[in-house]
């Protein structure tokens, strides 16, 4: 069986439980997770962020898809990660990504390596959206 049980992008609410049972396994001894949320605040914004806007290019479920794998590599670990695309309001999740491997280390140093290349290597962009409507572009990744 693949080490990447869930790897999509989604224009729906992202549901933590569903990829948590993804990668149940009865040889795991440890389950990272990490939510990465749309924040209020941004250090670059003069007034409150209300909404992140998410678009992605079409290869970034195969790309999605390679960063898990790759990040997987070597190990026991099994993962299941999703990005949100569309408008997110405050306190959505974007991103969620669970980990499951036989011990902790290796499931959050995986966890790790996929959110950290997901904000590097996959073609989502982000428009910020301000409080006085004001947006502004973020760059590659999430």
């Amino acid at each position: 069986m693949s080490a990447v049980r869930i790897a999509r992008l989604s224009d729906e609410p992202l549901d933590l439980d569903a990829h948590l049972r993804a990668v149940e396994d009865d040889a795991s001894g440890a389950v990272t997770t990490f939510v990465g949320r749309v924040r209020n605040t941004d250090p670059d914004a003069d007034d409150a962020v209300v909404a992140l806007e998410y678009s992605s290019h079409p290869d970034a479920p195969g790309a999605l898809h390679r960063i898990a794998e790759e990040a997987a590599a070597g190990t026991d670990a099994i993962v299941a990660v999703s990005h949100r695309v569309g408008r997110l309001e405050v306190g959505e999740a974007a991103v969620i990504i669970a980990v499951a491997s036989g011990h902790r280390a290796e499931a959050f140093e995986v966890c790790r390596t996929v959110i950290e290349t997901i904000k590097t290597d996959l073609p989502v962009w982000k428009r910020q959206v301000e409080a006085d409507g004001t947006t502004a572009w973020k760059g590659l990744g999430g």
